[in-house]
């Protein structure tokens, strides 16, 4: 897979009472996140990309192709720019079968090679719903099917905005397997619409944080994730993610063993093969601190780590500390107390307690 050529997008979004002005340079391959709480401008910023709103002043380039540049009066509207968007809602044609809600797909692309039909059916799973109508599936298949379609568009550019919001854990669950298998898969960028932390750090690459009327942060999504000055955007659920590799299974004690660049850590028994890639998040307040590696603990995850900087929390009393585990960053979340009584300051090297792990699959 390639790279791909970036996607640069200048834009005054400007409402009554709300503006938020956009500079980014966005990478031409893989899943951007667009993270923030409701009311920030991720669906408008996703909007002004599809061309389904024109905001005056703005620019946007996809793949070497300009599609809004105000200063020279160009503008391509939306049926024309080669984008597949999937919304909250799937928005099928309830008249016609899953089979007819494709072909509209098909129809509406504007390059004659591209994915192959049989092919975005085998990825989504969703070769025994092609002849049901929509009211005959589940939320989570009507998203699959919505996304589908979108592929078979052709795009050179996929939109989501918060697909998985309307469905339940046990959809979620359910659809997550398939976004991640596009990502792995097709190459071209998708920009991600979310308020989920967990579907950010299991799907994303890039990451940009929207908050107060402004880009608050850009940047890949592990480096993003340990940066101080943006880890309260996501309140208690501040941490980071870390890519692992599947290196040992336990039998005995039914447990697996991952390994990351920082050491290892044991989670419980895992299905997969040996080698197998796994992304994890540790949470910053399931994070301890020790100057002493202690023996005799009930946590078995405990890492080597060196004190980067930290920094007040918004939570009163409490301290963000960064962290270094041979080029792993984590968060600490601890109190002021505890971070005086141990004397902390950058340089230190002292020892992570990991107290939780949650695998992302």
């Amino acid at each position: 897979m390639t790279l791909g050529l970036p996607l640069i997008a200048r834009f005054n979004i400007n409402y009554p009472g709300f503006a938020l002005p956009v500079d980014l340079t966005l990478p031409g391959h893989g899943v951007t996140a667009l993270f923030g709480h409701s009311g920030c401008g991720k669906t408008s910023f996703l909007r002004a990309v599809a061309g389904l709103e024109r905001f005056p002043d703005s620019y946007l380039e996809v793949a070497g192709e300009v599609w809004q540049d105000d200063a020279k009066g160009l503008f391509v509207p939306v049926h024309r720019r080669a984008v597949g968007y999937v919304f909250q809602e799937a928005s099928l044609f309830a008249h016609l079968s899953v089979r007819q809600n494709l072909a509209y797909g098909l129809k509406r692309s504007r390059h004659s090679a591209g994915l192959a039909f049989e092919q975005v059916v085998d990825w989504l799973g969703i070769e025994a719903l092609l002849d049901r109508r929509p009211e005959r599936l589940s939320g989570g298949e009507r998203q699959r099917i919505a996304i589908a379609r979108a592929l078979l568009s052709q795009p050179k550019l996929l939109l989501f905005d918060e697909p998985l919001s309307a469905l339940d854990i046990k959809r979620k669950a359910e659809i997550l397997p398939f976004l991640e298998r596009l990502h792995s898969q097709l190459d071209i960028p998708m920009l991600y619409v979310s308020h989920s932390p967990d579907e950010v750090a299991r799907l994303a690459d890039f990451l940009v944080l929207l908050a107060d009327g402004k880009v608050l942060a850009s940047g890949l999504l592990h480096e993003t994730l340990a940066r101080l000055d943006v880890a309260d955007a996501f309140a208690d659920e501040a941490g980071v993610a870390i890519d692992t590799v599947l290196a040992e299974h336990d039998v005995q004690d039914q447990l697996s063993r991952l390994d990351f660049p920082g050491g290892s850590i044991f989670v419980a028994r895992q299905a997969q093969p040996l080698g197998r890639k796994l992304r994890c998040r540790i949470l910053a307040r399931d994070v301890s601190l020790n100057l002493e590696r202690q023996q005799h603990s009930s946590i078995l995850n405990i890492v080597s780590a060196r004190v980067l900087d930290f920094a007040d929390s918004a939570t009163p009393g409490n301290i963000l500390v960064r962290l270094d585990a041979q080029g792993t960053p984590l968060l600490a979340k601890i109190t002021r107390r505890s971070l005086n009584h141990l004397g902390l300051s950058p340089g230190m090297v002292l020892w992570a307690q990991v107290k939780a792990v949650a695998l992302l699959e």
